[in-house]
């Protein structure tokens, strides 16, 4: 927030950990870049490192992915959008948002939506998300539901008197097993979908036969279903059990039509891809804005712990925007006295 109240130009706005900064030269057209702030947890690895050079070493540590790198692109910008001032061709919105990494009813982006759309309001958007500096069209939508296995209670010493709900889990767990997810083309991306057991509870004491047992399974299903479609197929392959949704968000459509999109993918210059995963991009379609995922980092990386980052991607991002942007070219060029 401090730099971005330095950087000239720009209108800050805060909501709890959330900042956003906008110009405000009444320009046609409004491009939202954003990007989230936080980290799944450390895992040994912090603080940051450099190996190699600063400008074409790698960067290694919790968050270079997923997604710092694509933060510091999005300051980097801003400094440009400075550099440049009236000369600005097009407005131009920063946000920087909050609890992307847990439960979708926490979100950051979703809160700005919810209380401050015209905070997040534009005519397209990119999400910096890592995306091996590559469109990556659309996302995956996620839910996540608890399969209840129902048994019955006994001591352990008379098992025979219960009806162990762990070992009935194996029926749950057999149909995952034999479950194969399918391949869905939409609007010419090809999108594989996923069916997975994540957690495993059940059982109270070690001399109680458990009556009931939960998996928790995690579907990622293709942007041609909605949350509804998707539930209901959920029903399918676990008829018969009881399911609650803990979580839910849908998927986006590629948007590749859009003529802003189709520019962007010109300006980078790599064969668009679909991504593997969710991501704000479905808030930002919802909201009727066309949106795209673009950022440096491999996203095979994210959440690894040996997450790391070229640092070559940071500047072949922020070239490729800054292009695309209307941005004067010599604004973000490294060493600029500009430069964030």
């Amino acid at each position: 927030e401090l730099t971005l109240r330095g950087v000239p130009g720009m209108t800050v706005l805060r909501d709890g950990d959330a900042v956003v900064a906008r110009t405000g030269l009444g320009r046609d057209r409004r491009t939202v870049l954003a990007g989230h702030l936080d980290t799944v947890p450390v895992a040994a690895n912090l603080p940051v490192r450099v190996d190699g050079d600063a400008r074409t070493g790698t960067l290694h540590g919790r968050g270079t992915v997923d997604m710092k790198g694509g933060l510091a692109v999005m300051l980097r910008l801003a400094a440009g959008a400075a550099s440049a001032g009236p000369s600005l061709p097009h407005d131009l919105t920063l946000v920087f948002y909050d609890c992307e990494e847990v439960e979708a009813v926490r979100n950051g982006l979703g809160r700005l939506t919810r209380e401050h759309p015209e905070w997040v309001a534009g005519d397209v958007a990119v999400l910096l998300e890592p995306t091996d500096a590559r469109i990556e069209g659309g996302c995956q939508g996620t839910m996540r539901v608890e399969v209840e296995i129902r048994g019955l209670a006994a001591h352990s010493a008379r098992s025979w008197r219960g009806e162990n709900a762990i070992h009935h889990a194996v029926q749950v767990l057999d149909r995952l097993v034999q479950y194969r997810p399918a391949r869905v083309e939409v609007d010419g991306l090809e999108y594989r979908e996923g069916l997975n057991a994540v957690a495993v509870r059940g059982g109270i004491a070690g001399n109680v036969v458990p009556d009931r047992c939960v998996v928790t399974v995690n579907y990622r299903f293709a942007p041609d279903k909605d949350e509804t479609q998707a539930l209901a197929h959920l029903h399918e392959v676990f008829d018969g059990f009881s399911l609650t949704v803990t979580d839910s968000s849908p998927g986006a459509r590629p948007g590749l039509t859009d003529p802003l999109v189709q520019s962007l993918a010109m300006a980078a210059g790599e064969q668009v891809g679909p991504k593997y995963g969710w991501t704000d991009v479905a808030r930002f379609t919802a909201l009727g804005i066309p949106a795209v995922n673009y950022g440096p980092g491999n996203p095979e990386l994210a959440h690894r712990d040996d997450e790391h980052l070229p640092v070559e991607q940071l500047y072949r991002c922020e070239q490729v925007l800054a292009r695309w942007l209307g941005l004067d070219a010599a604004s973000t060029t490294p060493g600029s006295p500009d430069g964030v």
